[in-house]
């Protein structure tokens, strides 16, 4: 028999119904779930779990009121700050920034679901957002409200069990051989040793070649040390400037190298260093470091002298191991030269340019093939 207070209702279907507080939204309005079963008993044992369960979990619960934006700050400021590369910093402050505090900043963090992650996730899909960003986007989220979920702020993460987008490797681009001859053309006629000729026969990023220092180069053994990167961090102390160039160590162990420099590469950088006028290969007129900004503003202006469509400095790279491919290096030399973490990342990079190499090997496997049809 029902009992007052218990909140259970036998319905015009013949089915038992109970009904329980199941939490309160953002305005403190309750929000009820239900329970069904055939008999009065079903229903009350399931209601009394239910209830017990809600009620370990609340006692369990330290009840955070502030907003998903004021969550961000405090996880930036206190969690990350000293556990990560200032550049991988910068990048999460200018993802958040960007994308997830102009659409879910104003959320209280207690109230999150993972419809509202859902929702946030279709919606960067819906503005042609890559999947790699997206994914970038949501590993911050997920790992922000991971760490809420540790400081009892949330029963659970709500990132959990939400789908992402078919992940889509973007197609690599390179130079072909007519544009790369036209670019070495224009950049020969600096006086200057020019960053595009050092990118396109080591393969070094837009950073690694803004902090070459000629003592980085020991052209008795023809070789090339790759020490040191410049990028560009958050600027936290000037209220005038959002980033500053800051350098430290390659991105990663493997990206610290040693790349061998051939005969011709080594003749232009031993004439080029008769007239430096700075310890830096590439410089400013001042005699520092050129930075990142600076190299890829002069490659616009010669890319453009060169009648190339627009792209990105770091074509070049691209355009290196292509040309490694096309040459017949193996993947783990190739991998090294690069930098990369493994061979695996190598071979997801450039798939698409082993395709003839690929191809080449099927032909010579073929001619093995002593078909009389």
């Amino acid at each position: 028999m029902t009992k007052k207070g218990e909140n259970i209702y036998k319905r015009k279907d013949g089915r038992w119904e109970g009904r329980y507080i199941k939490k309160r939204d953002e305005d403190r309005k309750i929000i009820y779930g239900y329970i069904y079963g055939k008999k009065y008993s079903e229903v009350k044992e399931k209601l009394t779990l239910v209830k017990a369960k809600i009620t370990s979990a609340s006692l369990n619960i330290n009840m955070y009121y502030g907003t998903l934006s004021d969550w961000l700050s405090y996880w930036m400021d206190h969690m990350m700050r000293r556990s990560i590369k200032s550049t991988t910093f910068y990048n999460y402050y200018r993802l958040i920034n960007k994308h997830i505090i102009p659409a879910m900043g104003t959320f209280r963090l207690h109230t999150l679901q993972r419809e509202n992650i859902q929702q946030f996730i279709n919606y960067l899909v819906d503005i042609n957002l890559s999947s790699g960003t997206i994914r970038n986007i949501f590993n911050i989220l997920k790992k922000s409200l991971r760490e809420a979920a540790i400081q009892n702020f949330l029963e659970q993460n709500p990132c959990d069990n939400v789908v992402l987008p078919k992940f889509k490797r973007s197609k690599i681009r390179a130079l072909n051989i007519v544009q790369q001859q036209k670019l070495e053309i224009r950049a020969f006629q600096s006086t200057d040793c020019s960053p595009v000729i050092i990118a396109l026969y080591t393969g070094m990023r837009i950073g690694e070649i803004s902090g070459l220092k000629w003592s980085d180069i020991d052209f008795d053994s023809n070789q090339l040390y790759v020490r040191r990167t410049f990028y560009r961090v958050l600027d936290e102390e000037n209220p005038f400037s959002k980033t500053k160039i800051a350098s430290g160590t390659p991105k990663s162990s493997e990206s610290e190298r040693v790349i061998p420099i051939a005969d011709n590469l080594k003749r232009y950088l031993m004439e080029k260093r008769k007239t430096a006028n700075s310890e830096y290969v590439i410089s400013n007129r001042k005699g520092s470091a050129a930075e990142p900004r600076l190299i890829n503003y002069r490659f616009k202006k010669l890319i453009k002298e060169a009648e190339i469509d627009d792209v990105h400095f770091h074509i070049l790279r691209h355009t290196f191991a292509t040309r490694c491919l096309e040459k017949g290096i193996d993947v783990a030399s190739l991998s090294r030269l690069l930098g990369h973490q493994s061979t695996k990342m190598t071979l997801d990079t450039y798939t698409d340019s082993m395709f003839e190499k690929r191809q080449e090997a099927m032909e010579t496997l073929d001619k093995m093939l002593n078909y009389m049809g």
